[in-house]
């Protein structure tokens, strides 16, 4: 009878063991490219206050938005626009109730190197292109900064003439490095991107009301809505967290 007590025993354990194994599985963050920085100042000061270990993934919203739809394990997904947050609710694919907005971003044309003087208007900056030089974006058919990007020059009238010498990146950080290296004179990335850039500088900031809002929405995938998700979202969009925004150049929502 002990051999089968024991076996009995140890199975009963497990048996209660296994859920709280699970319970202490890391969270997993999707993040618009964009939020890097940001994010992971964020959850350096979650680690050092509670010991916690949260998974950053980081790519362009398009991306992780259809990783979301094909199954990968994230709890939180950030977006840098309101497209691909879109995407998932329609299927379904974040938890109801829990989307939330809480910072707002800005669009410019950067180019390596120091900016001298003021900045000048997008189409002044952009005339100077010359016929066999490319501006980097990110790609317009998919990635965030690059549908805001299109939005602008339409706006501006400047799309026609300028459609096929695009440097199309996979995401905007990618589009930021092609000027970095030289391999592009111009680019249009977010604000926040170009502060973080030691050998980029601000050329023009695109006005507001030609593009839409360069919204980001939070949201916990459909599923993970738990204590501990709610938690971290919590910590993801609150007054700490909008300090740390503000560093990096982001404003809250309802900001001006």
């Amino acid at each position: 009878m002990r051999p089968f007590l024991t076996r009995f025993s140890l199975a009963f354990c497990l048996l209660f063991l296994i859920p709280s194994a699970r319970a202490a599985d890391p969270l997993t963050i999707f993040a618009a490219a964009s939020l890097t920085d940001a994010m992971e100042e964020i959850l350096a000061g979650h680690r050092r206050e509670t010991g916690t270990t949260i998974r950053l993934s980081v790519a362009s919203s398009s991306t992780l938005a259809r990783q979301i739809e094909a199954g990968a394990p994230a709890d939180i997904f950030a977006s840098a626009n309101d497209r691909w947050m879109d995407y998932l609710e329609e299927r379904q694919l974040i938890a109801p109730a829990s989307r939330v907005s809480p910072i707002r971003n800005r669009l410019v044309v950067i180019a390596a190197g120091k900016q001298e003087g003021s900045p000048s208007a997008p189409e002044t900056v952009l005339g100077r292109l010359q016929p066999d030089q490319h501006l980097a974006v990110g790609d317009p058919d998919h990635v965030p900064a690059g549908i805001y990007a299109r939005q602008a020059l339409e706006a501006l009238g400047l799309w026609a003439g300028i459609e096929s010498r695009l440097a199309r990146a996979d995401n905007v950080r990618a589009a930021l490095a092609l000027v970095a290296r030289g391999e592009a004179p111009l680019g249009i990335v977010y604000a926040t991107d170009a502060a973080i850039a030691p050998h980029v500088a601000i050329l023009a900031t695109f006005p507001e009301d030609s593009h839409r809002p360069i919204r980001y929405p939070f949201a916990i995938t459909a599923g993970n809505d738990s204590a501990a998700t709610r938690d971290l979202l919590n910590r993801l969009t609150g007054e700490a967290a909008m300090t740390i925004y503000r560093k990096y150049g982001f404003v809250p929502d309802g900001a001006q």
